[in-house]
């Protein structure tokens, strides 16, 4: 019998036993996850919301910390953060249905859906380049002012491309990690059906897989979204802008608030601009996990390496050993001392997202934080190896 989210999301408030391989995930190992939490997350700051899942059960789900330091509110897995650059993952899986209906193929060149792009390299970048970070396009918007930058939209995320003459790389041939390529994909997948990026996405994937509330920001995003947490940096309040520390008082260093109004990137939705909470996200890895929203082939094809992170000379995110880059979907390939693990990251303002899926045990850890000042990949070893997810 399938299982449903009803049966997946019982709120919990401490420890669950859950069956692993025949046998119970001890208490004691679950009980060393929540200290090294609770002390990254103390819980009077900005925090997290974490869960955790073992063949397809969830064996963890605990918020830590606050989600607005004024309200004192808590961080439950009801709390929605902005999910930033995991954003991706969503349009790579609306360009791939459209892929799979015959409506675009992953080898049409961008100069064929936006003919008023000058150049004549667009005939060369082609749309799984765009998918998979190696298209050699540069994010050359420079000389924005900062308004600009904090409110631009995609049109002007995109504007540098029409008159853009010269590639990194031959496309194809490096990783190279850019944002504006990926609004790029949302502009293609509003050309292809006729529909505004968002409709679009809330029609076909985000309510098909039960994800109600998750949407994608707005400038009256504060009003839409219920249960919001806010990001937050650490730092000197000193000469700062009213921005940042509005109802603070002026100490050396303290929390100040760093979303929309304080940082860039908010205002584009298809490379960072969704908002979500651990416990719809999970409906998307049930949607994932059973097929729901796209045929094997895409969605597995999604998921496999296509170009290599390591050793890259033009971008250092995610760059490490055994890492490469899917479509939508960083890929850590197996090796004698890390599982296969495939996630996406996200970074934006004060918000710090980890979505990490170990597809052989059908595990996952979520890790949704409005505070930047822990080592994602770390935490995610230490939990593999504490819990043992990947045996």
């Amino acid at each position: 019998m399938r299982m449903t989210i009803r049966h997946m999301i019982p709120l919990m408030a401490s420890f669950l036993f859950a069956i692993k391989a025949g046998y119970a995930l001890e208490l004691g190992s679950l009980a060393k996850v929540d200290s090294m939490l609770e002390m990254l997350f103390p819980a009077t700051e900005p925090g997290a919301a974490v869960l955790i899942g073992h063949e397809r059960k969830v064996v963890w789900d605990k918020g830590y910390g606050v989600a607005d330091i004024h309200s004192r509110i808590p961080i439950t897995g009801n709390t929605f953060f902005n999910i930033a650059s995991v954003s991706k993952a969503f349009t790579a899986m609306a360009v791939l249905q459209l892929a799979e209906q015959g409506r675009l193929s992953l080898e049409d060149p961008v100069a064929y859906y936006r003919p008023d792009f000058q150049s004549t390299l667009w005939r060369h970048v082609r749309i799984k380049h765009l998918l998979a970070h190696s298209s050699g396009v540069p994010d050359a918007r420079h000389g924005l002012t900062r308004e600009q930058r904090v409110y631009g939209d995609e049109a002007l995320a995109m504007e540098y491309m029409k008159s853009l003459d010269t590639l990194h790389f031959l496309p194809g041939t490096q990783y190279e990690y850019i944002n504006p390529t990926f609004v790029l994909l949302g502009d293609i997948v509003e050309r292809v059906t006729g529909l505004p990026f968002e409709r679009y996405m809330k029609k076909h994937i985000l309510r098909p897989a039960g994800m109600k509330h998750t949407c994608y920001f707005d400038r009256h995003h504060q009003e839409r979204i219920k249960n919001m947490a806010h990001g937050y940096e650490y730092g000197s309040l000193e000469g700062m802008g009213e921005e940042h520390a509005a109802h603070m008082p002026q100490q050396v260093k303290d929390w100040y608030e760093y979303d929309y109004g304080e940082e860039t990137f908010f205002a584009t939705r298809p490379d960072g601009g969704m908002y979500s909470s651990t416990h719809e996200f999970l409906r998307w890895i049930q949607a994932l996990d059973t097929y729901e929203l796209l045929g094997k082939y895409y969605q597995d094809m999604a998921q496999q390496p296509h170009t290599k992170v390591t050793g890259s000379i033009f971008s250092d995110y995610q760059n490490r050993g055994n890492t490469w880059y899917g479509w939508g979907w960083f890929v850590e390939t197996p090796s004698l001392c890390h599982p296969h693990i495939v996630y996406h990251t996200g970074d934006n303002g004060g918000f710090k997202i980890l979505a990490a899926l170990l597809p052989e045990t059908h595990s996952f850890i979520l890790i949704f934080a409005n505070r930047t000042d822990w080592d994602r990949y770390e935490v995610l070893q230490k939990i593999i190896r504490i819990l043992q997810l990947n045996s």
